[in-house]
């Protein structure tokens, strides 16, 4: 529902607006921007209006003796001819008027839509609509007029209207030509809408008017995002910051991938009591972010998308994808935003991975058990021969969990992109929860030592 406009009333121009050109003009436009009406509280209404003000005398109310009011308003209704005995209800004072008879009483609604009395914001990702008109103030009448309206900004020229080849016959004195124009708002900045035309007056003379109407378009939220991997999954949190002066109901948040990536979007579990079915499905209620400041975050699990390792290293790509943002405000008017790609922070690549598959659930005190690893190649050449074995500790201390048996543990080579998977004899020697620390891989070729496999927690139980 667009701000009307009424052909008694012409539309105020434009804040910004810059002068034309120094001469005299027949023409000059009027550029009002088309918006919804809002809903504005209003204090006054909380005194609530009665229909008997509109019959009661002013001082009806404020008398010594309200109860005139009363015997006022009964003649009124009910002439003395007509025959009826019934009394009207209620109190005649103002004892009552502060007392909420509905809830909606305690909003102060007017019961009115509010339109918007100046130019108001403008957001990227809304849709600029704009009422032009361009009126005749002069005695003489305008001929031959080409009318062309387009949007300035840093980087492009828009053109919106263009009537160069049905040119409007003639605009006569007092009269008008009235067009409406609108613009997806693409870019941030100083915007200028132009609005030119170029007419014959009434001595034959053909003029060129420009004039000019500027606004600034702003962000009207802001997206935060964090990355955070573990081993191969990775996890982004997106925090939506609402920088407007309405509330953002947000129709649709979402997450699009890259290529290597598949993304699954992370909610908190819903409570027994809520009913799940498909119409609630369908009719599923948007996210508020309220106006000035409001957030809401969503958080999102990514995986890669192929199960080879080959493919999974897009080499060098560290791109995670995309938001699609659409939104609404409090009455409906519609807004889009497309974020730029998201970039994960960049990890060291190794050249092997070697990891923990296999834990036995029950593991006996002084009983060997077996763990198995498996070793990949991440390179496109073949590696190895490699070395498995415990690396001491640090800290000096001595260690729970030891090798059983040999205490290196020779590996064959691995071919480029390959994996191989082996067992790694072991024993605990003490009870409760332990710790498998210091399982390192030594590359014997190039006399390279690994990083260790992280802890591995297990529990020893005893006979």
């Amino acid at each position: 529902m667009s701000s009307p406009y009424t052909g008694a009333q012409q539309p105020s121009p434009a804040t910004h607006q810059l002068p034309a050109a120094q001469q005299n003009h027949s023409l000059a436009f009027r550029v009002m921007r088309l918006s919804r009406p809002s809903l504005r509280p209003d204090p006054a209404a909380l005194l609530r209006f009665d229909p008997r003000d509109v019959f009661l005398p002013e001082d009806a109310l404020t008398s010594p003796d309200p109860s005139a009011a009363v015997d006022f308003l009964q003649g009124l209704l009910h002439p003395p001819d007509s025959g009826a005995a019934t009394t009207v209800p209620g109190d005649f004072t103002f004892c009552d008027r502060f007392l909420l008879h509905d809830t909606a009483d305690a909003l102060a609604p007017p019961g009115l839509l509010v339109l918007p009395q100046a130019f108001g914001a403008i957001y990227l990702g809304e849709t600029f609509c704009s009422y032009i008109s361009i009126n005749n103030s002069s005695g003489l009448e305008a001929r031959e007029v080409i009318i062309k309206a387009e949007i300035q900004t840093e980087r492009q020229r828009i053109l919106l209207l263009d009537t160069s080849k049905s040119p409007v016959e003639s605009i006569r004195s007092g009269g008008r030509y009235d067009f409406i124009v609108e613009h997806d708002v693409k870019e941030l900045g100083a915007h200028t809408l132009v609005c030119t035309a170029l007419y014959n007056d009434g001595d034959a003379e053909r003029k060129y008017l420009p004039q000019f109407f500027k606004f600034t378009v702003s962000n009207p939220l802001s997206v935060r995002t964090k990355v955070r991997t573990i081993k191969d999954t990775t996890y982004l949190e997106a925090c939506i910051e609402n920088h407007t002066k309405s509330n953002l109901y947000m129709d649709q948040v979402d997450f699009e991938p890259a290529q290597q990536w598949s993304a699954t979007i992370l909610e908190a579990d819903e409570h027994p009591s809520v009913v799940k079915s498909t119409i609630r499905d369908l009719c599923k209620q948007p996210v508020l972010i309220r106006a000035a400041g409001g957030i809401y975050n969503y958080l999102y699990q990514l995986r890669p998308s192929s199960d080879e390792p080959g493919q999974m290293k897009t080499e060098g790509s560290s791109i995670l994808g995309k938001f699609q943002i659409t939104w609404r405000t409090n009455l409906g008017e519609p807004g889009r935003l497309q974020t730029q790609n998201i970039h994960s922070t960049p990890t060291p690549s190794k050249d092997v991975d070697l990891r923990a598959v296999k834990i036995p659930p029950v593991i006996f005190l002084e009983r060997p058990f077996m763990v198995n690893l498996c070793l990949t190649n991440q390179t496109e050449k073949t590696v190895g021969p490699f070395e498995v074995f415990l690396a001491p500790s640090v800290s000096g201390e001595q260690k729970t969990v030891l090798v059983n048996g040999l205490q290196k543990l020779v590996l064959p080579l691995v071919e480029a992109f390959e994996s191989i998977n082996f067992d790694l004899s072991m024993v605990a020697t003490q009870l409760g929860v332990q710790k498998i620390s210091g399982i390192t891989l030594y590359a014997v070729q190039e006399r390279k030592h690994y990083e260790p496999l992280p802890d591995i927690e297990i529990f020893v139980d005893a006979e």
